[in-house]
């Protein structure tokens, strides 16, 4: 009767995993996270990298490795990430590889759709995949990077909003988890943000919003990694 029971649990627990839930709607990320795993066999990682994981502001950021100097970077954004495909993929992404701290940038689960999470469940999809990271790395500070404030999303930014503050203070509860605020960095004197740090699509950085994020998260990393 007991294997029995430990049998059932085990197969509630699997039945219930958050990794499990979002694999359908995640599949149609399937070729980009196999683009990534083709640049795992060629790449070699730096020594003492900082791996950064995520969506477009990731993959875009073309002078990530000067823009992060004296920090070697493994770069590794794909498309418009959300948590709900991130947590299925994490594992895949982040371990191949060996690093000094991994830094998480996801901006796509609250955009104004019908299909948004709310600021609590996009907290709880974060927890889950720190879940998954620690696994196999137990001490490695991991770094979330604040959701931007941006015009093309402005109309729910008190949800994203929102989601930064539960996120940022469970990082304050927890050892090696920290959270990078960028909100004052992009909000001009308007209370807007500041327009040249956008391209068109009112999303996506320019080169001097790209400069306004690394000044802010080598702040952070200055702080904890010196």
């Amino acid at each position: 009767m007991k294997k029995i029971a430990v049998f059932l649990l085990s197969v509630i627990v699997f039945s219930c995993s958050p990794t499990r839930k979002y694999e359908k709607t995640a599949k149609s990320w399937e070729p980009e996270i196999q683009k990534l795993e083709a640049k795992d066999k060629i790449e070699k990682d730096p020594e003492n990298a900082v791996l950064f994981i995520g969506s477009s502001s990731i993959r875009l950021w073309k002078n990530i490795e000067k823009d992060m100097a004296p920090y070697p970077v493994i770069q590794r954004g794909y498309g418009g990430a959300k948590f709900t495909d991130l947590i299925v993929f994490t594992k895949r992404i982040v371990e191949p590889h060996k690093f000094r701290a991994v830094a998480i940038f996801v901006a796509n689960d609250i955009s104004g759709s019908k299909d948004d999470k709310t600021p609590r469940e996009v907290l709880g999809l974060f927890k889950g995949v720190e879940k998954i990271i620690r696994k196999k790395n137990k001490n490695q500070p991991i770094f979330f990077i604040a959701i931007t404030p941006t015009m093309s999303r402005w109309q729910v930014w008190p949800q994203i909003r929102e989601a930064n503050a539960l996120i940022e203070s469970y990082c304050k509860t927890k050892k090696n988890l920290f959270f990078i605020n960028t909100e004052a960095a992009y909000l001009g004197a308007d209370g807007k943000p500041i327009d040249e740090y956008f391209i068109s699509d009112k999303l996506h950085q320019t080169q001097k919003g790209y400069d306004v994020w690394a000044k802010a998260i080598k702040s952070e990393f200055d702080q904890v990694l010196k």
